[in-house]
């Protein structure tokens, strides 16, 4: 059974987003007290939206606002609706949590089964689970799709190398679904135990992190797959699902019939010109839970204008570069690590495993040293000369002075979880 309407053209996708428009706006204000205050205070009726145009007056959600009727935020259908219930992981405070009814789970399936589509899977695809499981959407999400696309789910969640490996082998997995550190940890067991001849995974889909692409060019040599995916999501949108890229890998194809993307500058708030990076603010179209109308992400992508080859009917939207919660500030100048990331991945000799470290020396001046791995089979002679090229590069493109450390391949941490780039040493602060 096809989940993606190939048949879709672009003026019934605007009919599909203004009544789905219409209907979030209407549900949320007769059955959320908190966007009914919210609509109120703007001067916001669910009559006044008449045309795709009038979301830009709507007021903006925030992650603030998750926090304001914790432990039910944007709770919009009665208590004995509510079928299930995900968190996002809380690093300061209590956790965001969001309520899903029982069409809010099988959209969201099905929306996961377009993704495995996208990636060209069939029914005898056997993909191997390897997000957490639990209060986190990833594991449950990841399966749940592989269930309604009708592949083999082998849901081992973040379980040690050895036992991945183990199943790899035995199950004969043909897609391998994890974060970017987690399958960088993979590739390189799989490449120590030389396991590539025993394996028969094609295909990778990563999510919840961003990554270089040297990272994934390194992934992609280790283990000799054909495609690795990115899948966008969180859990405030269902969870991971919202788009996947194709085969062409020109950007990831979101599902506009579901969701609608605004790209707004993170500090005017007002629409960046078409084509330029910006925050990304989504409203949902039909979900009844928690539904989100003009929720800032804090995500840094891009829309692309252009139709893509394959034929899709969904628009694209460019890799998440960054997040705007996400940035520091060295010496006066705005960075984020997706910057540092950018320049890194194209200098040859190092490899893509890097940290950031801000500190302050005793004249009160900042400092940034940054660590990073020289690629696999080099020799450490050639340290000093990588390291003047690093420091020439984030000069010319960053505008900042730094050190450059040369370490080990292998040295820096890996991890089956989102990996840590920045650590701020001044004053104490903890890291980023």
């Amino acid at each position: 059974m096809p989940f993606i309407p190939y048949d879709l053209d672009e003026e019934q996708l605007k009919e599909i987003q203004l009544k789905g428009l219409q209907w979030t706006v209407r549900h949320v204000y007769d059955h959320s007290l908190f966007y009914r205050n919210k609509f109120d205070e703007a001067g916001i009726r669910p009559e006044d939206v008449r045309s795709l145009n009038d979301l830009q007056h709507l007021p903006l959600v925030d992650k603030d606002d998750l926090l304001q009727e914790y432990p039910f935020p944007l709770r919009s259908v009665a208590y004995k609706d509510i079928v299930r219930i995900h968190a996002s992981s809380g690093t300061t405070g209590k956790r965001k949590v969001l309520c899903y009814t029982q069409k809010d789970i099988d959209v969201w399936a099905s929306l996961f089964a377009r993704c495995y589509q996208m990636a060209g899977l069939t029914r005898h695809d056997r993909v191997q689970i390897a997000v957490g499981y639990g209060l986190w959407t990833a594991g449950v999400g990841f399966q749940a799709g592989c269930e309604r696309f009708g592949a083999m789910a082998i849901p081992l969640g973040p379980a040690n190398a050895e036992m991945h490996c183990e199943m790899l082998v035995d199950m004969e997995t043909t897609v391998f679904c994890s974060t970017a550190s987690m399958a960088l940890l993979m590739a390189e067991e799989i490449h120590k135990r030389n396991l590539l001849p025993k394996i028969k995974v094609k295909k990778i889909i990563l999510g919840a992190e961003r990554h270089s692409d040297a990272m994934r060019g390194r992934i992609k040599e280790l283990m000799g797959v054909e495609h690795i995916f990115d899948i966008y999501g969180l859990t405030e949108l269902y969870g991971p699902g919202t788009g996947l890229d194709c085969i062409l890998h020109n950007g990831i194809h979101y599902w506009a019939d579901h969701f609608i993307f605004e790209i707004l500058d993170p500090i005017s708030l007002t629409p960046v010109t078409q084509g330029e990076s910006g925050e990304l603010v989504v409203t949902t179209l039909c979900k009844e839970g928690s539904p989100l109308v003009r929720y800032r992400t804090h995500d840094v992508t891009r829309i692309i204008d252009q139709a893509c080859p394959c034929g899709a009917p969904f628009p694209l939207h460019d890799r998440i570069l960054g997040r705007t919660d996400d940035m520091f500030i060295y010496r006066a100048v705005n960075i984020y690590p997706s910057q540092i990331d950018h320049v890194l991945s194209r200098v040859n000799g190092i490899g893509s495993e890097f940290q950031i470290h801000l500190k302050q020396r005793e004249s009160g001046r900042d400092m940034m040293v940054i660590k990073v791995e020289r690629e696999a089979g080099e020799s450490q002679d050639n340290d000093v000369h990588l390291a003047e090229k690093v420091i020439a590069e984030i000069r010319h493109k960053i505008l900042v002075r730094c050190q450059v450390e040369i370490v080990d391949y292998g040295s820096l941490p890996r991890t089956e979880r989102k990996i840590r780039r920045v650590f701020d040493h001044r004053n104490n602060n903890l890291p980023i």
